[in-house]
């Protein structure tokens, strides 16, 4: 803020030669667009003008910021550069504290309580105008707003004054938007800046690039306040213990600056001070809220920015690297009264390679409770307003779902249990667990538990600390919430006092901040019933209230024991170690860590829940099925009785299944699909083979043509009337076939497509019927000794081929004519034969000669 504010003298701004021409053509059009550079004043000035000017009639100005602390100190100087109380003529209402009256005509409003506005009151009876600030930043809290107002303007409001206020965003769509209002331009005070980038990225702790930085401006420049922009409140802590020594040697006042802080810290750290200030800032600063007298800035070039969790829909804080436009905004904080320094702590390459701009919160946020406020309002959903830029279609549809399944929603409009939730300022999942928590007569510890789950962690030190600690403290096991909700008791106990809860283990900011959302929500809870008996009871509804929020994030532990988890809604996760769920195998999964790779996701929260309460959720959730399965243990068809949630089983009992055509069909698909039952193996590819060459070779007999979809119906005619791979494998499938072919048929087959044949000195061989080769058999070469020709089948036209084999059993010859070989190549084997087996007999003549005597037990050679 401006050093004479304190005074109450109005200093001259840069947008005060255009307040008479914004007011004015704001009555005539009701609609207007001001694009004014950071620091020409419009957050100060503009509603102040507008009231002045009597475009609010009788009522207020609302004016929408998009923080907290913004909504806080801009209030506060506004008042107090008139010389006035905050309160009074100028207010603030924020999430959980209002500082208003009724004499308050401007009252400034963070995002969230405009929407709440509209839902109570949709007309904004008593507001003559609203003033959407910052709106570059474009969240989707603001689009929303800008959608309904403008609705709100050109149908039951046209005497309703809509201003939006932008900074860096391009004022053209946004005006042709709102009927092609007029636009005024405002510039900024800026002076020249020198902007420093480091030369290559700093491996450093970000803090000991704070102090280094620091240090150098303090150097470079004699004087003026360092502004020092960090992503959240612990990198400023770790940042302000940093700078302490430098501090002291340099007589600085280290200040931080960020939205846990209370009024009174905030405003320390914004008003002039009697030495030089190093201000620390998350974001804040970036806009709305100006600190006169800074030269020098230090950008981290890093900020917590809003997402919400695809996996639990929740909002959560992540860093990121800010936009080109956001760096050029922090850099413009060091030039507002004179020439100013910029260092950057990181490379030029790294600012050009950022985007523009931040991309719009609407194509990356969970829109669930902005479909419930539409809803709320009386609209049945995103078609029945124009946006600025619509959601995304899988948004839309994923929010819808999510309301669905909560119970917010009935026939597609909104329900009683929609209603009531909208009473509440949380995300559609908390306000849920509220309103159950109402209905178990659990209010007051069910808004404790919304509260420890829309803050941040109360816990200090690391959760592997507390959770060991609370695994060797002997936790029951039942919910990580109620053992916060325990530690918050304890903290509550100590009247919250920090010295205590420092010894504790608990963040102190964290803590006030999770009291203030539980006071300001229990005084809106009310029970609905008969209060729990017992301190176990109460906290098993406290458990059942929870699961009201979280129907879709219902787990189940792989195996007993074991921290691997399978989702209702498909995929698995790994319980954290410093859980306190110990023994449960049903939980729901509260708060993830979503983690990239093999790691998976990781649950840090969870809350145990009893089978009986799924199925209290109605049938809609929990499914029943009775259905014939297989099952390859016991290789059988068993009928499956199953009681399921998503993809969770409750309970399931297997029973051997009766004969049926549905068991049939289910021990054929598993037959066909195992080697025990293999088309190649068991006698039934050589069947098959041995057909084909009838056909071929015997076209007389009529064999029929068959294949392996021949054969692989012959197995499900198998299968018939049987449920078991025991039972099917008592007889051959390939006796089965046989048997379907004419008595005639089988005959040949048997004689004429013999499986084996017999030399002449009686030794039987096995005859080999492959796809793509002739039959064929294989013994010793003394074992066809007294043959003269060799053996055929079908009726003697398929010569078979012989492998004709050594003592070693490897191949001398392989031939289909027998009597040739006798006389032209039999010679010449002989004598290498009597060489290198000399104790074997090798006759002249094989025609003639006599087979040796088979061996008793003796295996045919193969």
């Amino acid at each position: 803020m401006r050093t004479h504010a304190i005074t109450g003298r109005l200093l001259p701004l840069p947008i005060d030669p255009l307040l008479s021409e914004l007011a004015a053509r704001a009555r005539a059009s009701r609609r207007l667009v001001l694009s004014a550079e950071p620091g020409a004043g419009k957050t100060t000035r503009v509603p102040m003008a507008l009231l002045e000017a009597g475009l609010a009639g009788k009522g207020e100005i609302l004016v929408s910021e998009p923080r907290r602390l913004a909504a806080r100190l801009v209030a506060r100087y506004v008042a107090a550069e008139r010389g006035e109380r905050v309160g009074g003529r100028v207010g603030y209402s924020v999430r959980f504290e209002d500082v208003s009256g009724p004499e308050t005509r401007v009252r400034y409003v963070t995002e969230g309580v405009l929407l709440r506005r509209l839902l109570s009151d949709p007309e904004l009876s008593g507001v003559g105008a609203v003033v959407l600030d910052e709106f570059h930043e474009r969240s989707l809290s603001t689009d929303l707003a800008l959608a309904l107002l403008a609705t709100l303007q050109s149908t039951k409001r046209p005497d309703l004054c809509l201003v939006v206020m932008s900074a860096t965003l391009e004022s053209g769509p946004l005006a042709r938007f709102l009927s092609d209002c007029p636009v005024i331009e405002s510039p900024g005070r800026a002076f020249p800046l020198r902007i420093d980038h480091l030369e290559r990225p700093d491996e450093r702790p970000l803090e000991k690039q704070v102090v280094s930085a620091v240090r150098q401006l303090l150097r470079d420049e004699p004087d003026g306040d360092v502004l020092v922009f960090l992503p959240g409140a612990a990198e400023i802590r770790r940042a302000q213990e940093a700078l302490g020594e430098l501090g002291k040697s340099q007589d600085l006042l280290v200040l931080p600056l960020h939205g846990d802080q209370s009024v009174e810290e905030q405003s320390r750290a914004v008003e002039p001070a009697g030495r030089r200030k190093v201000v620390l800032s998350t974001n804040v600063a970036e806009t709305s809220v100006t600190i006169d007298g800074v030269t020098g800035v230090v950008d981290s070039g890093l900020a917590r920015v809003a997402r919400h969790s695809p996996w639990s829909g929740l909002p959560r804080l992540e860093i990121a690297k800010v936009s080109r436009a956001s760096a050029t905004q922090r850099a413009g904080r060091a030039g507002r009264t004179r020439p100013g320094r910029v260092l950057r702590l990181y490379t030029r390459g790294d600012f050009e390679s950022r985007p523009e701009h931040d991309a719009p919160e609407i194509r990356r946020s969970d829109l669930s409770e902005a479909l419930l406020t539409l809803h709320g309002a009386g609209l049945p959903g995103f078609d029945a307003l124009a946006w600025l830029e619509p959601p995304p279609a899988a948004a839309r549809l994923a929010a819808r779902k999510l309301l669905s399944s909560l119970g917010a929603l009935d026939g597609g409009g909104i329900s009683a249990v929609g209603r009531r939730m909208l009473t509440f300022p949380l995300h559609p999942r908390l306000s849920r667990v509220l309103v159950e928590a109402e209905d178990r007569t659990v209010a007051a510890r069910g808004a404790l538990a919304a509260a420890l789950l829309s803050e941040r962690d109360i816990r200090r030190a690391s959760r592997t600390a507390f959770g060991r600690k609370a695994a060797l403290d002997g936790a029951r096991g039942d919910s990580d919430v109620i053992e916060l909700m325990d530690r918050f008791d304890e903290a509550r106990d100590a009247r919250f006092d920090g010295q205590a809860l420092g010894r504790m283990g608990l963040d102190v900011r964290s803590v006030r901040a999770v009291e203030r959302a539980r006071s300001q929500l229990a005084r809106s809870a009310k029970n609905r019933g008969t209060e729990p008996e017992s301190l176990d009871e109460e906290e098993r509804r406290v458990r059942r209230a929870l699961l009201a929020g979280f129907t879709d994030r219902v787990a189940r532990r792989a195996r007993p024991g074991s921290a691997e988890l399978v989702l209702a809604q498909g995929g698995g996760a790994k319980l954290s170690e410093d859980s306190v769920v110990h023994d449960a195998q049903l939980m729901i999964a509260l708060d993830v860590e979503e983690r990239a790779g093999k790691g998976g996701n990781v649950v840090r929260l969870a809350s145990a829940v009893e089978p009986d309460w799924l199925l209290e959720l109605g049938a809609d959730a929990v499914s029943q099925s009775d259905e014939l399965g297989w099952n390859p243990e016991s290789e059988r068809v068993e009928r499956v009785e199953r009681l399921s949630y998503g993809n969770l089983v409750l309970d399931e009992s297997r029973t051997r299944a009766r004969p049926s055509p549905e068991a049939s069909r289910i021990l054929a698909k598993a037959a066909l699909a195992s080697p025990r039952f293999s088309l190649a193996d068991g006698g039934l590819g050589t069947l098959l083979r041995r057909i084909e060459l009838g056909r071929e070779q015997l076209p007389e007999a009529g064999f029929p043509e068959l294949g392996p979809e021949t054969a692989a119906a012959a197995l499900e005619q198998a299968c018939e009337g049987l449920t078991s791979f025991d039972e099917l494998g008592a007889e051959p499938l390939a006796k089965s076939i046989a048997r379907s072919l004419s008595p005639e048929q089988q005959r040949l087959l048997a004689s004429e497509l013999p499986e084996r044949v017999r030399l002449a000195g009686g030794r039987g061989l096995e005859v080999h019927y492959e796809p793509g080769r002739p039959p064929w058999v294989e013994s010793r070469l003394q074992d066809f000794f007294g043959s003269a020709v060799g053996p055929s089948v079908c009726r003697g036209r398929v010569p078979l081929t012989l492998h004709l084999l050594a003592p070693n059993q490897r191949a001398v010859q392989v031939t289909t004519d027998l009597a040739g070989f006798w006389q032209r190549h039999y010679p010449g084997i002989r004598k290498e034969l009597m060489r290198r087996y000399p104790r074997h007999a090798w006759p002249e003549d094989g025609r003639t000669a006599a087979p040796p005597e088979p061996k008793p037990g003796r295996r045919p050679v193969r």
